[in-house]
């Protein structure tokens, strides 16, 4: 088993790392378990393999912490963020931070399997996967101006009622206009649309 099949277990509810480990490994990974980011980071050596995976909320050193440390200490290997379904602005936060995806629990087996695969296989590339900023910018021009203020609020980690409070429109409008965004962008993922929109604006 090489390193770009090893995968980094960090969570500190040991049901939740056992299952994952068992899931992971009957998809034929190598897999590490970690109770916590503090643990993780103590037997971390200057060349680590693989990718982690570890959840957003966490005793002591959280998922955001724990990305920040990682990358000051020049770790480079891709981070994919557990997250509960209210932590859009975190899961956000961790894309900023440098978090290479992030799944909302509860989720599906092959969306974690086919997100580690993918983060993965990214790493073996030079060019990263998503579109060049030009195509980017074509597809955010094409949205409506109420559009844009939707996909601005999902960019800063707003959930959806909450988007719907401060346009001054009613939930279910945002979740339509949500789904064009969606469309427009061709987002597979609400972390594949913000992951988008932070190349944009990295470039500005």
């Amino acid at each position: 088993m090489t390193g770009n099949h090893l995968v980094h277990v960090v969570d500190d509810d040991v049901d939740v790392r056992k299952s994952l480990g068992f899931l992971l490994a009957t998809a034929d990974f190598a897999v590490r378990l970690y109770e916590s980011a503090t643990a993780f980071l103590a037997m971390a050596t200057s060349h680590l393999d693989g990718c982690i995976v570890t959840d957003v909320r966490m005793p002591g050193v959280d998922g955001i912490e724990f990305l920040r440390q990682l990358r000051s200490r020049g770790h480079t290997l891709p981070v994919i963020v557990m997250t509960g379904h209210a932590d859009v602005a975190l899961a956000v936060q961790a894309m900023k931070e440098g978090a290479a995806d992030f799944i909302e629990k509860p989720f599906d087996d092959e969306v974690l399997i086919e997100a580690i695969r993918s983060a993965l296989d990214s790493r073996n590339r030079t060019e990263a996967t998503h579109p060049q900023s030009a195509e980017i910018r074509g597809r955010l021009a094409a949205l409506s101006e109420r559009e844009r203020q939707v996909l601005d609020g999902l960019v800063s980690g707003l959930p959806n009622k909450t988007i719907a409070y401060d346009l001054g429109i009613s939930p279910r409008t945002v979740e339509i206009h949500r789904a064009n965004v969606m469309s427009k962008m061709a987002a597979s993922s609400l972390s594949h649309l913000v992951r988008m929109a932070l190349v944009v604006e990295s470039k500005r």
